[in-house]
C-alpha cells in the first residue's frame, strides 16, 4: 500500500524515490521502496546499502546488518557498506565480526574516518586502549568535523591515567560541537580533580546547557558550588540532580544526591566533603 502512490518503474527509480522519501523523513516509505529496488535488481549495491541505513535508523539492527552484507556481496569494494556492517554488528555487541568487517573496510579505503572510528569503538569495548587510541586518532584526522572520535580518545586517555591528554582532546571535542554534554562533563571532572573549581563549574554548566536532563552535570555543579562555598546555589542544583536521578530510575545516585543535599542544608560550613563527580 505504501508504494501505491509511486510510479511503477525500475530498480534505479525505486532507489531514487527511496532517497527522496528519506529526505522528507518518510522512513517507512523509503524502506519499502529500497526493498522493491533490491527485489528488482539484487545486484544494485546502493539499494541494499540505503536499505541498511534506513533500517538502522529505526533500530532494526539485524535486518540492517543483513542489508549491508548484501551490499558488500553486490559490490565487494564498497568500503562504506563494510564500515556500516561493522557498525551494526558493533551495536549488536558482535565485536569480533564487527572488527573483521571494519578492517576490511580500511583495506579498501584506508582514509575512511567512520571505519577508523567504529574500529576504535570495538577496541574501546574490548578495553584495548593501546589499539583504540590510534584508531580514534586516525578518525580525527580523516573526519575532522566529527567530535565523537576526540571524545572517545579522551575516555581512553582517562583509562590510562593520562589526564592532561584527555583534557586536551575533550577541549577539541567541545570546540567542534559546543553542545557536546558528555565531553563538557568529563572536562569538568578533570578540572574538579585538579581543584580548578570555577573552571569545573563552567564545564558542568555547559554540559547542562547541552542536555537539560543530564543529572550528572547538576550533581557535578553542586560539588563545585560546595567547594566554592556557594551553598544556596549548591542546594538548588543538587535538588535538581536528585529529582532527575529519581525520574530516570537511578535510585543509587538519587540517594547519593539526597545525602549530599542534606549535608549542604544542615551545615553552614560543611567540612571535608569526600564526594567526587561520577
Amino acid at each position: 500500500l505504501l508504494l501505491a502512490q509511486y510510479v511503477d518503474s525500475g530498480a534505479p527509480e525505486y532507489l531514487d524515490q527511496g532517497l527522496q522519501a528519506i529526505k522528507v523523513g518518510r522512513v517507512a516509505d523509503a524502506i519499502a521502496l529500497f526493498r522493491k529496488a533490491t527485489e528488482l535488481d539484487p545486484n544494485l549495491a546502493p539499494a541494499h546499502y540505503n536499505l541498511g541505513l534506513a533500517l538502522r535508523q529505526v533500530g532494526q539492527l539485524q535486518p540492517a546488518a543483513d542489508a549491508f552484507y548484501k551490499a558488500t556481496q553486490a559490490d565487494p569494494k564498497f568500503a562504506l557498506a563494510y564500515a556500516n556492517l561493522g557498525g551494526s554488528l558493533l551495536e549488536g555487541y558482535n565485536l569480533q565480526q564487527a572488527g573483521d568487517y571494519l578492517r576490511r573496510a580500511l583495506e579498501i579505503d584506508p582514509k575512511l574516518g567512520i571505519a577508523h572510528y567504529n574500529l576504535g569503538l570495538v577496541y574501546e569495548q574490548q578495553r584495548n586502549w593501546e589499539r583504540a587510541i590510534p584508531s580514534f586518532r586516525k578518525a580525527m584526522e580523516f573526519s575532522p568535523n566529527a567530535p565523537e572520535p576526540a571524545y572517545h580518545l579522551g575516555l581512553c586517555y582517562l583509562q590510562q591515567g593520562k589526564t592532561e591528554k584527555a583534557k586536551e582532546v575533550f577541549r577539541k571535542a567541545v570546540k567542534i560541537n559546543p553542545k557536546y554534554s558528555e565531553a563538557h562533563y568529563n572536562l569538568g571532572t578533570i578540572l574538579f580533580s585538579q581543584s580548578k573549581f570555577k573552571d569545573a563549574l563552567d564545564a558542568f554548566r555547559k554540559a547542562a546547557e547541552g542536555n537539560s536532563n543530564y543529572a550528572n552535570a547538576y550533581y557535578g555543579a553542586g560539588l563545585a558550588f560546595i567547594q566554592l562555598r556557594q551553598y544556596s546555589d549548591a542546594v538548588k542544583v543538587l535538588q535538581y540532580a536528585r529529582n532527575l536521578y529519581q525520574a530516570q530510575g537511578n535510585s543509587q545516585w538519587a540517594n547519593q544526591a539526597s545525602q549530599l543535599l542534606q549535608q549542604t542544608q544542615n551545615l553552614n560550613n560543611p567540612q571535608n566533603f569526600n564526594y567526587q563527580p561520577r
